[in-house]
């Protein structure tokens, strides 16, 4: 499912202020309160919100959403940004892949290439990957999360560390200005950071949403990358303050 527009804004402005009435909003965006009701419950299904009375706040933090509302969630933007970042790999390249949807997706938009050499722990990608014979990869293995379909513990970062690649390709939990990428569990984090320091150009994948989710576990700063790939940012600001890091910025779709 991709969210509209105006639920792209309605996440946004929950972020920032932590509760949002139907009303306010419904007079906001000019449009009827069904229609604003219609817009949280949808957000609310795939727990980027919490019901209230009268209108929404922000969902619990500590909990991810379930592998298969992430799934859903924004698959057309995700493959569109998984298109923009594989057309910037080279065939004969080295990858490490590391957890989540969007880098499945990134999987898929890697199809055409030849010679890639791919190290992971997202059994996703794995099975993704497995259809074409022109990729070499290697599983790392740990110790196994049924629900998120990948690996993780200390097997792996052992793992991760004894190689160098040239890309390496993370999603992240949620994203603070101040705080930077931020995961649900630590182990997730653990992996993430591996991944980053064991490659020589460190990318994110993560869409607008990110920016609505608020794990508690740090995972890096944003001057821990060199790419960000994205469908858009909450506002330029944000996109200038990036590049002040010396972050390279793709972003598939229009800024707020």
């Amino acid at each position: 499912m991709n969210l509209n527009e105006r639920q792209d804004r309605i996440l946004a402005l929950l972020n920032r202020q932590g509760e949002l009435e139907v009303d306010s909003l419904s007079e906001q965006f000019s449009v009827s309160s069904q229609t604003i009701r219609k817009d949280l419950n949808q957000l609310c299904e795939l727990g980027l919100a919490r019901r209230i009375h009268g209108g929404v706040s922000l969902p619990a933090s500590a909990l991810n959403l379930s592998f298969g509302s992430r799934e859903q969630l924004n698959a057309g933007v995700k493959h569109s940004m998984a298109r923009a970042l594989a057309a910037r790999i080279p065939d004969g390249s080295t990858l490490m892949l590391g957890i989540g949807t969007s880098v499945a997706h990134l999987a898929r938009a890697l199809s055409g290439h030849q010679r890639l050499r791919v190290l992971t722990n997202n059994l996703d990608v794995a099975g993704i990957l497995c259809e074409q014979p022109d990729t070499e990869v290697l599983v790392i293995g740990g110790t196994l999360r049924h629900n998120d379909r990948d690996m993780v513990g200390e097997a792996v970062t052992r793992s991760l560390d004894q190689y160098r690649v040239d890309f390496g390709i993370i999603g992240a939990g949620g994203l603070d200005p101040d705080a930077g990428l931020l995961d649900f569990d630590p182990q997730e984090a653990d992996v993430s950071r591996a991944i980053l320091r064991n490659a020589r150009q460190r990318v994110l994948l993560a869409d607008l949403s990110k920016w609505s989710r608020s794990p508690m576990v740090k995972v890096a700063g944003f001057d821990s990358l060199d790419l960000m790939v994205c469908d858009r940012l909450p506002t330029t600001e944000l996109g200038q303050s990036l590049q002040d890091l010396g972050i390279e910025l793709i972003q598939t779709g229009q800024a707020h």
